[in-house]
Parts: structure tokens; sequence; C-alpha cells
């Protein structure tokens, strides 16, 4: 892939003409491989912080001017998709599934351009293009890993919960959850907010940039960010304008413990792609 060339391209995708586009999609779709094997990520850990790699939503937004919608075969039980971007699936064979060591359970759609790493599983859900699923990982039901979201090893997706996604505006910084994460059912988290190793986000838990999470023990607020290991539910504080009045907040009521680590945990068993 020659990045300096998609660089270029994505400075004058404006006025790219049809012939420019033509010589510019084999090089888009290296891109969208190199993502699809986890070789290029949206962002990268480096030590304890997390390196942004702008490079990939100019990548995937360059896709849509590149590629064409075009049906998809369906197949018993999968209705027909017209897409410009193929499902990371639609050629696998039974070899390739063993190789990725990946369970796919029907109704999980994953976007070509995803990574999903050896020993996830994957429910009924939705991966979308750059996203980055972890070793062990399981993705449940209902769930959406938004556009770019990093998520990290050994986590627990669970039902219905949505990690937003992002590709505009290209310095937006995409979800990202550590390793050995629970997020609850019905959670969402957006706006690039980072939950940190171990944490355990609790059902139907909101969080956003904008979202105070507060620390119960200390009383402290902070924002973007959930700590290592914080178990955090929803909540209320009073306005500080407005007594009378109680907006939403995140409450961090303790740090995981063993108790905490058993309810939350996974049976290996669902992670064995032996048997």
């Amino acid at each position: 892939m020659n990045e300096a060339a998609v660089e270029a391209a994505w400075e004058r995708r404006a006025e790219l003409t049809e012939a420019e586009l033509a010589v510019l999609a084999p090089e888009i779709e290296a891109g969208l491989g190199a993502l699809d094997r986890g070789e290029l990520r949206a962002a990268r850990p480096l030590g304890e912080e997390w390196v942004v790699d702008t490079f990939v939503k100019k990548l995937i937004l360059l896709s849509f001017l590149t590629g064409r919608s075009e049906m998809a075969e369906a197949g018993p039980g999968r209705p027909r998709t017209f897409d410009k971007v193929p499902l990371k699936f639609e050629t696998w064979k039974e070899p390739d599934f063993q190789e990725a060591r990946i369970r796919v359970v029907p109704g999980a759609v994953v976007r070509f351009g995803a990574y999903v790493a050896p020993g996830a599983v994957l429910m009924p859900c939705f991966v979308n293009v750059g996203a980055y699923v972890g070793p062990g990982t399981m993705i449940d039901t209902w769930a959406t890993v938004g556009s770019c979201a990093q998520v990290g090893a050994r986590c627990h997706i669970s039902g219905g919960a949505g990690l937003g996604g992002v590709l505009e505006p290209i310095g937006d910084d995409p979800v990202v959850i550590e390793d050995d994460v629970f997020v609850g059912a019905r959670s969402e988290i957006a706006e690039g907010v980072r939950v940190r190793r171990g944490a355990v986000v609790g059902m139907g838990v909101y969080l956003g940039r904008s979202t105070p999470i507060v620390d119960r023990a200390s009383g402290e607020v902070t924002y973007g960010e959930v700590p290592e290991n914080a178990v955090v539910i929803p909540g209320a504080r009073t306005d500080p304008r407005r007594p009378g009045l109680s907006t939403y907040a995140a409450v961090i009521v303790k740090y995981a413990d063993e108790r905490t680590r058993g309810k939350t945990a996974l049976n290996d068993l669902v992670r064995d792609l032996d048997r």
C-alpha cells in the first residue's frame, strides 16, 4: 500500500477524477486488507497511552469514493445486502475459520476491514469497518462495535451494548476498551471514551465525553476515561446551579475484587474453539 498516494488523494478528495479513483482503488483495497488482518489499526497502545492513526479514517472514507455498491449473495437465513464494503466472511470457507480460530454464530455481521483475533466469539452482532476485536473477547447478542472502535483481549461486550464509531471529524479519537473489561447489557460508550484495563461497566451505563464520572468514595469528578478496575453504574448528581434538579452521571461505586470478577467472567468453555 502506498500511504503517500492515499494521503495525497485525501487532500484532493473533492477533485478526484474517475481515472484517478480507478488508480487509487487498489491502494485502498490493500489498506482495508491490512485493517482486516490487524496489521493496521485506528489506535495502538503505547505504554499507558494510546496513539491514534488518523490515516485509517482517511483510508476508510476514501473507500466510499473508490468502491461501488454491489449485491452480496444471499444464503439460508441471510438477507441480501447492497453495499460498498463487502462482508468479512463473504468468501471464507471452513479452513479459513479453523485457521482464524474464531466462532461466528448465525446473525453475526462483520464488515471487511474489521479485525477479529483468535479465540473471539461473535454472537449475532454488528462489527463495523476499522474495528478491532481482541483475542478471547465475546461480542454478545445485538451488541455493536462501531467503526474504528478498539476492544482488547478477554473482554465481554454484553447483549445490546453499543460502542460508538468515529470517522469524522478526522482528529477525533475512537472508543477504546482495554483488556479484561466487562461492558454490561444496554450500555453505550461513545465519543472516544476510554475504559481502562479490568474495569466493569454496569448495565445501562451511558458514557460520552461530557458524562461526569463520579467517584463515590472521594467525590472526584472526571470525564472521558474510566479508571483501571473501576466498577461503574448509572447514577445522578445534583445540578449545582439548580439544586432542585439532578443530572445523569456515571458513578464509580468500588474497584473490582474477586467477587466482582466471579460475577462478570466468561466461562472458559465458551472460548474453547477446539471442541
